[in-house]
């Protein structure tokens, strides 16, 4: 297992986790390179091209303001949002851009930052990833001081062209109990008699003490209670302060009122939807499903408009997992402290089933579709609803499964190459699914046809076969009802 449950939900900015968030990765970690390099001081010019789905869709995803940004020294969990509307304005109306926050450079966007249309790929003789960008520093005799091309490959994570080529990918890091399936996963636990959440909670545990791993963690807030200096608590906390961002974002969701930006003139509709919710009261009796999607949609509103989101495990499909941890907090019995483990459960759960997704298939809307991302966060949030409910793991393994039956072939077909329409919507719907994956599994006795793992697999497949421009370029599918604005 490489994959940890930090890396799988990282604290970002909207619209996009690969559209966003991975150029911006990917440009910082560019601007590192040179500084550590030693080549910042003589780099003169830095040109960045875009290619596939980054060229196609990327001014509606944020991709030129987040590589921006990127070169700028800003990292997407850590910026403020409310300070990148003049960061962007300042480079423009200057033409001058402070390389990794030091050293200032000539930058326009239409010589220094190239959408190639018409490339789906840096090297058009060789297939690679639709996500594909490459960063070239140049000296004052225009000369090519580094060059390095990354490639976005869903939820936030980006690979170089060496990694992504690499004939072969170990790791050093080392968990009590590595699983590779969803079978591995089942066994494993069965064999050392534990839930898949305290199997996971183990290798974290595991990654936490490996002083040669790298994974960044949310610090927890002074707030939460200090019992102690484990290792365990130390992941609690910093789940909990994964899911404290969640419903800070679900808040500002359904507060907020007004028009998203980039053209469409959606209005958002969280808020509204919430006001009729709370004027009916428990009068509707589906009333809780109804909070559910407002919950989802008050989520990717806000990360529509850019603001402070989760990758769950994408931007994109950021609204399922706060929706049903909402629902399960609001509609379920129980103490506080039952509901806080039952959140842990939930979360610890969710990452294993999605880092099974991360590792044997992919969660690149842009590779596979919306199955890759809704249809993921779907079929983690109801393995993880289960969890929290103490159903057992055989349970767990059969929700997420019905989850990603029933998103199977799910295109990525964005109106204007904004995260918007059907996005929103389709989050909502993901959340409602996972819920009703989640019963159908506890109600169930004996066992299933079709395993989770045949599930991932044929996910893959079918996003492999799918057609480039159902896949995240806005050429087919609904994009097509609307002109790009």
């Amino acid at each position: 297992m490489n994959t940890s449950l930090f890396e799988l939900f990282k604290i970002g900015i909207g619209p996009s986790s690969s559209h966003t968030v991975g150029p911006m990765r990917a440009a910082l970690r560019f601007s590192r390179q040179l500084e550590s390099a030693g080549l910042l001081p003589h780099t003169v010019s830095v040109i960045v091209e875009l290619y596939g789905s980054l060229a196609l869709t990327g001014v509606g995803h944020g991709t030129d303001r987040a590589i921006l940004l990127g070169l700028l020294g800003e990292a997407p969990d850590t910026v403020d949002p409310a300070s990148i509307e003049k960061k962007i304005a300042t480079i423009r109306s200057t033409g001058s851009l402070p390389l990794n926050g030091t050293k200032a450079i000539p930058f326009t966007e239409a010589a220094n930052l190239l959408f190639h249309r018409n490339q789906m790929y840096p090297d058009p003789n060789v297939i690679s990833h639709p996500n594909g960008m490459r960063f070239t520093a140049f000296d004052d005799a225009r000369a090519s001081l580094a060059d390095e091309v990354f490639y976005s490959v869903g939820g936030g994570f980006i690979v170089s062209e060496a990694e992504r080529t690499a004939e072969s990918v170990t790791s050093n890091r080392i968990v009590p109990y590595p699983f590779r399936s969803a079978a591995d996963l089942l066994a494993t636990a069965k064999q050392h008699n534990l839930t898949i959440a305290d199997l996971l909670l183990a290798n974290e545990i595991a990654l936490l003490n490996d002083p040669t791993n790298s994974i960044n963690r949310p610090q927890p807030t002074p707030v939460l209670p200090q019992l102690d200096h484990s290792a365990e608590h130390t992941i609690r906390a910093s789940i909990l302060t994964l899911w404290r961002t969640m419903q800070q974002c679900t808040e500002r969701g359904i507060a907020t009122e007004g028009i998203l930006p980039g053209g469409l003139n959606v209005r958002r509709r969280a808020h509204r939807l919430a006001e009729r919710l709370n004027t009916i009261g428990s009068k509707d009796p589906l009333a809780p499903i109804d909070w559910v999607t407002v919950y989802a949609m008050a989520v990717n509103e806000e990360n529509a408009a850019g603001g402070r989101v989760v990758t769950a495990p994408t931007n994109g499909a950021a609204g399922v997992i706060p929706a049903i941890g909402n629902y399960y907090l609001r509609f379920i019995e129980g103490t506080d402290a039952e509901k806080e483990e039952g959140i842990l459960r939930y979360f610890l759960t969710a990452a294993a089933i999605g880092i099974l997704y991360k590792e044997n298939a992919s969660i690149s809307g842009a590779e596979v579709g919306c199955q890759g991302e809704v249809g993921v966060a779907c079929s983690m949030a109801a393995g993880g609803l289960v969890a929290a409910l103490n159903g057992t793991n055989a349970q767990v393994e059969h929700a997420a499964e019905i989850a990603m039956e029933h998103n199977l072939g799910m295109t990525c077909d964005p109106i204007g190459g904004l995260v918007q329409i059907p996005c929103i919507e389709r989050n909502g719907m993901g959340a409602v699914k996972a819920i009703n994956a989640c019963r159908m599994a506890m109600h169930e006795t004996g066992d299933h046809k079709l395993s989770l793992d045949q599930v991932i697999a044929t996910m893959y497949q079918t996003g492999l076969d799918m057609q480039s421009r159902y896949k995240e370029t806005s050429l087919a599918g609904l994009a097509l009802n609307i002109i790009e604005c």
